[in-house]
């Protein structure tokens, strides 16, 4: 009998203040890719719904329930293994905010698309090398 691989599932989002047309990203710290900027994010727990865990890992990182704004799927990653999946997320707020951070970053800033920090977490870094994924975002930050 052929045991089958469990799937990782993790979840992010790239919070954009409508009042300001800038982007929050968290400078990670204490962990893999420490040093890097990334997203507010994690993995799911078991028998998680994905925006359950979205919404818990934005509590628990960054100390502000998003659970009321308007959230936007822009992308679904599957690894070449197959073993891990990555649920990608835009969250529109009206206004930028100040976030509680825990002790998986250590700094954070808002900024435009085209002045994201660097270096960036590889898997944000994948994200944005897409083109039609940075325009999606872009587009949605001029409807929005």
């Amino acid at each position: 009998m052929v045991k089958s691989k469990k799937i990782a599932e993790s979840t992010g989002a790239l919070i954009y203040s409508r009042s300001t047309k800038r982007f929050l990203f968290l400078l990670r710290d204490g962990h893999k890719y420490s040093g890097t900027w990334g997203l507010v994010g994690g993995k799911l727990d078991e028998g998680e719904r994905i925006t359950e865990a979205l919404y818990r890992e934005i509590r628990e990182e960054i100390g502000v329930d998003l659970s009321h704004e308007k959230t936007i799927p822009i992308e679904t990653f599957t690894a070449d293994s197959h073993g891990f999946i990555y649920y990608t997320f835009l969250i529109s707020v009206e206004d930028e905010f100040v976030p509680i951070l825990n002790l998986e970053h250590r700094g954070w800033s808002w900024v435009t698309l085209a002045d994201h920090p660097k270096p960036l977490h590889p898997g944000v870094w994948r994200t944005f090398s897409f083109r039609v994924i940075i325009d999606k975002i872009r587009t949605l930050g001029q409807v929005l």
